[in-house]
């Protein structure tokens, strides 16, 4: 049987409301993953896909419930925990060494300023941008600078990688190829990744699970979508599959349709 590493278990997030009472976001929300799974969650803006990243991050306390990563139950921010969030959030005065380094030396205090750059000279060299390493993010493409952000991540070698939308401000070329990128260094990695997408394409090519939440306030997780597509999968052969399209129509049906009248006897997807 796989390890389950990450388990939200009965999560809830609830905020004042004006006049009195509470007004709830999400309510029992129960997720397992296993080691090196990749999920990537869709919905509606408004049903809380970003909190429950940040719950997951240590930035944000659930109402009710708890969350355990690798048999801890989450506390607060760690470095075991790597976020990437849809800007860059580069250090402007650092080069592209510097940024990644940043990240290295923030987690071992200990270590050489050479240990330092070999470990960011590895995570710079798989991200493509080798070459670049004197470069300010002034300097560098949208595309670049989120390879940036995703060296600086892996780079401190996290349990989780949590990323809030990172491709969303950027051209459908460049996308697909970071996307690309991504699904490799993954794969080479074993890097276990929570992934918040709109876009129902990627979440068919990246993911391993496809997590379907409600409208919100009030959002559930309706659905856990296991992708029924191999693991290895070509960018220009995946939509030949025969259940590709399938599983795209159950996605988007859900979005446009059962997102918004959904009761818990709906059936689910089945290949």
């Amino acid at each position: 049987m796989a390890e389950k590493f990450i388990s939200l278990e009965g999560i809830a997030k609830r905020y004042p409301a004006p006049g009195g009472g509470a007004t709830t976001i999400f309510e029992n929300l129960w997720l397992a993953m296993n080691r090196g799974e990749f999920a990537c969650v869709i919905g509606h803006s408004g049903c809380g896909k970003t909190t429950v990243l940040n719950i997951l991050a240590g930035l944000d306390t659930p109402s009710d419930g708890t969350v355990i990563v690798d048999n801890l139950a989450i506390e607060g921010p760690s470095l075991d925990r790597a976020v990437i969030f849809q800007g860059h959030s580069l250090l402007p005065w650092r080069t592209v060494m510097g940024n990644v380094a940043y990240a290295v030396s923030s987690k071992w205090r200990r270590w050489s300023a050479a240990q330092v750059r070999a470990q960011s000279q590895k995570f710079i060299d798989l991200v493509g941008l080798t070459g670049s390493e004197h470069k300010h993010p002034a300097e560098l493409s949208g595309g670049m600078k989120q390879r940036v952000g995703i060296a600086r991540a892996l780079s401190i070698q996290p349990k989780i990688m949590l990323m809030d939308e990172p491709f969303s401000a950027l051209d459908a070329l460049t996308r697909g190829t970071l996307q690309d990128e991504v699904r490799r260094i993954c794969q080479e990695t074993g890097q276990t990744t929570f992934m918040i997408t709109h876009d129902v394409d990627e979440a068919i090519y990246l993911a391993d699970k496809i997590v379907l939440m409600t409208n919100g306030p009030g959002a559930v997780m309706a659905e856990v979508v296991e992708n029924p597509l191999p693991k290895e999968r070509e960018r220009a052969e995946i939509h030949k599959h025969p259940l590709y399209y399938p599983l795209r129509n159950h996605i988007i049906d859900f979005l446009v349709t059962r997102s918004r009248t959904f009761v818990s006897q709906t059936p689910g997807f089945d290949p």
